[in-house]
């Protein structure tokens, strides 16, 4: 059964992503052959707290990079980190880049990347709002989250496509949008040790 397009009756967070890795020619990941109202292979649900789970799923929308189906968190559990994590990739250091599309929200319109990713408790996380337009990197230990660095301002144009990219080497991390650099931001101190000791992974 086929779903209905992205109106003005469904406001969920959009995105399609694409990676690419040290090493390696890069990978693109895409939904174009993911199952319509479902979650795409290789992908899980995770929240950081108790509570709702968040909902993810493929949609179809005729704005999206490429054509027909994106990504899509369906509902806004309140007071959590609603992650969907892509759990086949596992690299050391790399850079990972999401397309976003933010529709609505009445406290913030976010969405980010999620990278050494260990558990619902700890990673670290790129995030970008819409709603005022600021960029900012968190890391999020035992399950409390904490400013690597100063929000700046940027524009994040709601309902349109952004590209957020994230640089990791090491204890050093960089943010761009729209390929340009944003901020930059260190963890020398506790740096979190992702499963198998892997680099980029999931998102949020």
């Amino acid at each position: 059964m086929d779903l209905p397009p992205l109106n003005g009756d469904m406001k969920p967070l959009l995105f399609a992503i694409s990676f690419a890795l040290i090493g390696s020619a890069g990978r693109i990941i895409d939904f174009d052959t993911a199952t319509l109202g479902k979650m795409p292979p290789g992908w899980s649900e995770a929240v950081a707290k108790s509570g709702s789970m968040p909902k993810w799923q493929v949609l179809r929308d005729g704005s999206a990079p490429t054509q027909p189906f994106v990504f899509a968190r369906m509902n806004d559990p309140a007071n959590h980190c609603p992650l969907a994590i892509f759990d086949p990739m596992a690299v050391r250091d790399g850079d990972i880049s999401v397309r976003l599309k933010p529709l609505a929200g009445h406290t913030d319109q976010t969405g980010g990347l999620v990278f050494r990713y260990r558990d619902a408790n700890n990673y670290y996380l790129a995030r970008a709002n819409a709603l005022d337009n600021t960029v900012a990197l968190f890391k999020v230990q035992n399950g409390q989250l904490s400013a690597l660095s100063a929000g700046v301002r940027h524009p994040i144009p709601a309902n349109a496509w952004s590209i957020l990219k994230v640089a990791v080497r090491g204890h050093r991390f960089q943010v761009y949008v729209n390929h340009r650099r944003v901020l930059e931001a260190q963890d020398r101190r506790s740096r979190i040790r992702a499963r198998s000791d892997c680099g980029p992974r999931a998102m949020r």
